[in-house]
Formats: C-alpha cells, sequence, structure tokens
C-alpha cells in the first residue's frame, strides 16, 4: 500500500505528495502489470518498488524477503518505507555527485588534475610518468586503464574489490595497478577508481565521507536514516557501502531531475550534473548503446508511439543484487528498486521486467 513519509520544506518536516498514474500522465496503470509479473515468479527477490512522476509517489510496494547487509545474512527482513538496505554500487554514483558538490565549494582539485599527486605519500608511484598522466577526471569516468578486474564473484579474493578491502593499505594497491594502456583509451569497472575519489574529497573536505555527504547532500534533501558501511581497516566504502530506503534513493533521483535544485535551494550545481550526464566512455554490460559518465550510466531506449520510434534519454545507477535508480528526464519519471539477488547471474532480469514490462509500457501504452 501507497503511505507517506517525512520531506523536508524550509526545515520542516511534510509528507510526501501521493498520486494516481492517471493524474500524472500515465497511459494505464502499473498495478496489473506488477501484480501479473508478482505472480508469474518473475519479481522474486524484489523488496521494494518506488515510482515518482512530477516528484509525487505514483507506485510504491514492498516485499518481505531474505536480505544482506554488505555479506552478513539478515535472514527474513519485513521491507517498508522506512526501512535501508543495501543500495551496493549506486553508492558509486552518489559519490559522483559529492565530487561536484565538492568541487563548487573549491574542497577538491580540477578534474585533469593527476591522480597519483594527491596522495604524496607514495613518493615511489609519483616518480612514475605513465602514473602521473592518469588523472581524475579518469577515476570518474573509470578510464584509468590500469589492472582491475570485478568480474570474478564478490565473494573471491580475485575480485579486485576484495582483494582492495583485504589489502593492508587500500590506496597503494589501486595506485599501484600495471597500466595496460593510456589513460581514457577505454572502460574498466572499478571499484578503486571510486575509493580515490572518496579519499579526495576526504582529504579536502577534512571530513568523513559520510559526515560530508550527510552535511551537503543528505540532510538538504530531508533524507534522516542513512547508513555508510566501513571496510575493515575503518575506511567508509565509497564503492559499495552505502544503505538507503527506496524512498530516499528516489529522492536522489528527483533532485537530479530538477536540476540540483530543492525545495528551492541549490543542493547540486546543475553545471555538473550536466558535465556528469555527458558520455565519456562505451560500456559493455549487455545492454546496447550504453554509455557512461561521471559514475553514472547513460542510456537511450527506443519508445514507439504515434509518431514512430524515437529514443529516450535516461540516467542510471547500478548496483549487486539487482539494485536500480532509473531518471528520464523526458517522462519527468524516477524508479527506484532494491533487491536482494546478490552475486546472481540473473540480478538483471527483475528490475529489467519492472522497468519494460510495468513502467515504460505504462508510461507509453505499449
Amino acid at each position: 500500500m501507497v503511505s507517506t513519509t517525512p520531506a523536508i520544506a524550509n526545515g520542516k518536516h511534510t509528507d510526501w505528495q501521493i498520486a494516481s498514474t492517471g493524474e500524472t500522465g500515465f497511459k494505464s496503470a502499473p498495478v496489473t502489470r506488477f501484480d501479473d509479473l508478482a505472480k508469474s515468479g518473475k519479481l522474486s527477490g524484489v523488496h521494494g518498488v518506488v515510482a515518482l512522476r512530477g516528484g509525487r509517489i505514483v507506485f510504491e510496494r514492498y516485499m518481505d524477503g531474505d536480505d544482506m547487509k554488505w555479506g552478513e545474512s539478515l535472514e527474513n527482513v519485513k521491507f517498508g518505507p522506512e526501512t535501508l538496505h543495501d543500495i551496493r554500487s549506486v553508492t558509486k554514483s552518489i559519490v559522483g555527485l559529492l565530487y561536484g558538490i565538492a568541487l563548487a565549494k573549491g574542497h577538491v582539485p580540477a578534474l585533469d588534475t593527476p591522480i597519483v599527486a594527491q596522495f604524496p605519500e607514495y613518493i615511489d608511484l609519483g616518480r612514475d610518468p605513465e602514473r602521473e598522466r592518469i588523472t581524475i577526471r579518469h577515476a570518474l569516468t573509470m578510464t584509468l586503464a590500469m589492472e582491475w578486474n570485478e568480474n570474478a564473484p564478490y565473494t573471491d579474493p580475485a575480485n579486485s574489490e576484495i582483494a582492495m578491502e583485504q589489502a593492508p593499505d587500500r590506496y597503494r594497491f589501486i595506485l599501484d595497478r600495471p597500466i595496460l594502456a593510456k589513460p581514457g583509451r577505454g572502460w574498466i569497472y572499478s571499484g578503486g577508481a571510486v575509493a580515490l575519489v572518496g579519499k579526495i574529497i576526504e582529504r579536502g573536505t577534512s571530513q568523513s565521507l559520510p559526515d560530508f555527504a550527510k552535511e551537503v547532500l543528505f540532510d538538504p534533501l530531508g533524507i534522516d536514516a542513512m547508513e555508510w558501511i566501513r571496510g575493515q581497516d575503518g575506511v567508509p566504502s565509497a564503492a559499495s557501502g552505502l544503505r538507503l530506503s527506496p524512498r530516499s534513493l528516489a529522492r536522489i533521483g528527483q533532485v537530479i531531475l530538477q536540476g540540483g535544485e530543492w525545495q528551492g535551494r541549490s543542493v547540486i550545481p546543475k553545471s555538473w550534473l550536466d558535465e556528469s550526464f555527458q558520455p565519456a566512455a562505451i560500456v559493455d554490460i549487455g545492454w546496447r548503446g550504453m554509455h557512461y559518465g561521471y559514475l553514472w550510466y547513460l542510456g537511450e531506449e527506443a519508445i514507439t508511439d504515434k509518431t514512430g520510434t524515437y529514443g529516450e534519454r535516461f540516467i542510471a545507477a547500478f548496483g549487486n543484487g539487482g539494485q536500480r535508480l532509473f531518471v528520464f528526464p523526458g517522462f519527468d519519471f524516477v524508479l527506484a528498486i532494491t533487491t536482494g539477488n546478490y552475486n546472481s547471474p540473473d540480478q538483471w532480469m527483475a528490475p529489467a521486467a519492472l522497468l519494460f514490462d510495468v513502467f515504460l509500457p505504462s508510461l507509453t501504452d505499449t
């Protein structure tokens, strides 16, 4: 059932506005499609779904199920509007927003600054002319061109993110990876790249990543509850450590739709969002035509209506287990999904079914 949750307006709590899909311009109601899909078993592992249009909740559903907290079993969880959930690598995209906020405040270096120069403690690495060519921009676009492998399961030490978490010094581990090519040439998915970005934010702001995020992003958006998991070295995981509720995740999508503004206040510089959502690399994740910006996926979905077929642009964040945030500016639509299908080869199927079999058809009546 749809219910209300606090939002922030003028420093005081108000309620989410709830609207029917009909009054927000949906061509048909998604409820029947959702229920049919759930009965078919195609939504196995889905825990929460929140859809916004025009800044109002138009659909919300929670389903109980087994969950984990960064690999630790939570057993069966009764999910609701305020239940925190691992968002895994969606964390990366939020760190991208935080860098833009820090940059606007003058706390962090410009994007074309050599990244190894931000870690002067590694004198030997700083003397390597090949590493000096790698910039902060390359980290934000995952075009470091350094060896990194996250194709292995996240339970396997052969996975580079797991190896990073187990390393005695995570930043030396990342910066010391073998260089494969000229930076900027190709895209390699890398939690290490984001760990570097997170550390640069911490050093520049003199705050922990969670504290900075709370001050400049979560508090202004009225996100009262969050958790940021730390590794065994006590470092907050910039790559995958955030836990948010689906409603809070949807707020991130909504502030993007609003050009970085919330309740009349600029939270994220619009210029940063515009730059972040420019294609910087081609990615191969099994989704045709996908690109990558500054830690956000960028795509275009073919939509057919009475005028023919056209491309509808979208912005997305993906996380292990099926965590998803989709933002469709042309539809004024946000979709936040949390699921518990961690490390499953089929983890993409349930969120894909929600997007392609439930919501896009309901928006376009196709």
